[in-house]
């Protein structure tokens, strides 16, 4: 996977991310919407960059699998922007 495309995946990702978290948000009404953001850019993240592979027919292979993992903790981070959002989120995963 080159650069390029690296930053276009993680790119769309983090659009889809913010609006399906926004889109979460209006249904559920929970007071963790860094926890939610999170599983959702995990999702997002890993599941694009495999839907990526399929439609390129690329292989998924040991060092592919670990770049979609990667793609995912990418994309949480850039979904929940900033040190002290990552904080509070962190924070939200040990006391749930």
């Amino acid at each position: 996977m080159t650069v390029s495309i690296f930053f276009a995946i993680f790119g769309i990702c983090a659009i889809a991310t913010g609006l399906i978290t926004e889109a979460i948000k209006k249904i559920i009404s929970d007071k963790t919407p860094n926890l939610i953001a999170l599983i959702v850019a995990i999702v997002t993240g890993t599941g694009g960059t495999a839907i990526y592979y399929v439609f390129n027919q690329i292989p998924f292979s040991f060092s592919n699998i670990l770049a979609m993992i990667l793609m995912g903790l990418a994309v949480s981070v850039g979904a929940m922007v900033g040190y002290d959002k990552v904080v509070q989120g962190i924070k939200q995963i040990l006391t749930k």
